[in-house]
């Protein structure tokens, strides 16, 4: 057979929501047609296969057994068919999707709970986020912005927009206030700056030493510790900023510059534009809100 000779798709719509529904007002409901479109287009079928499809039933019809085969058939065609459709809207909706990617912390503990500002600014953009850290595969992992501490070699063709310059300090539950100032503390530091409290210390001379150093994975764990009172935790402002605003935790030493500086980085062009742009122009607001951005 010829691919000429395949009956007309729309006949074969009629008569397959005729046979599923069991019934030709029902059919012509579902397709919006008239009642005699539908009869049309079925007795049309019917001759250009040159088999009956339907026969009467009382004051209804009944399918042939020619018309069972063709609506097996015909039942399985459209539901891959479907399936097929629903499989390519998906992935053309993946690839028009925003991905971020962005540190696990920073991801955690300040931009998952301010999301919801940029969806509601911007319902229009479908934002998926990704965790990770360092370099970024932007093509392997279809990364359009990432979000990075600026203290590894970066690629040439990188673009970089310095966002905010990083600043640490000691946070602790206000009740462990007096004893870090008197020494009697324990400190919390993140395994991805093991270095991080003997430098501070060292900028420090005049703060008593800890009486010892744990170390957790990352930084959000630490923060997590301190706000349960296990202890003090050198924290980037970033990432304990919401909890020292609520008062669940205290920097009483404050917060310092560390001379390295977080950035929105991509492939690409010089200059961002359209869901990229509005992504940057809403995280450049949200951190200048409080004063991070140099």
């Amino acid at each position: 057979m010829n691919r000429s000779d395949i009956p007309s798709l729309d006949d074969l719509r009629a008569f397959e929501a005729t046979a599923r529904l069991g019934s030709v007002r029902l059919a012509a409901d579902s397709l919006a047609l008239t009642h005699g479109a539908i009869s049309r287009r079925i007795n049309k079928l019917a001759e250009d296969i040159g088999v009956p499809l339907f026969e009467k039933s009382g004051r209804g019809l009944r399918l042939t057994s020619a018309g069972e085969t063709l609506n097996l058939t015909l039942g399985r065609f459209f539901g891959e068919l479907e399936a097929t459709v629903q499989s390519l809207r998906a992935m053309h909706s993946e690839q028009r999707a925003l991905v971020l990617s962005c540190e696990p912390s920073v991801a955690m503990r300040w931009l998952i709970p301010r999301l919801g500002n940029f969806q509601l600014l911007h319902p229009d953009i479908a934002l998926h986020l990704a965790v990770g850290g360092g370099l970024v595969d932007f093509h392997k992992d279809r990364v359009n912005l990432a979000i990075r501490r600026l203290d590894f070699a970066r690629p040439e063709s990188w673009r970089v927009l310095r966002l905010f310059p990083e600043q640490v300090g000691p946070v602790m539950q206000p009740d462990l206030v007096s004893m870090f100032e008197q020494g009697n503390y324990l400190a919390l530091g993140s395994k991805t700056r093991p270095e991080a409290w003997a430098q501070w210390l060292k900028k420090h001379p005049s703060v008593p030493r800890p009486s010892e150093i744990r170390y957790y994975d990352h930084h959000a764990l630490i923060i997590e510790a301190a706000v349960a009172g296990l202890g003090v935790a050198l924290s980037p402002y970033i990432l304990a900023i919401d909890d020292v605003q609520r008062g669940r935790l205290r920097a009483p030493a404050g917060f310092e510059p560390d001379g390295s500086h977080y950035g929105l980085i991509w492939l690409g062009p010089d200059e961002l534009s359209g869901a990229e742009l509005k992504l940057a122009e809403w995280l450049r607001a949200a951190l200048s809100d409080f004063g991070a951005v140099q």
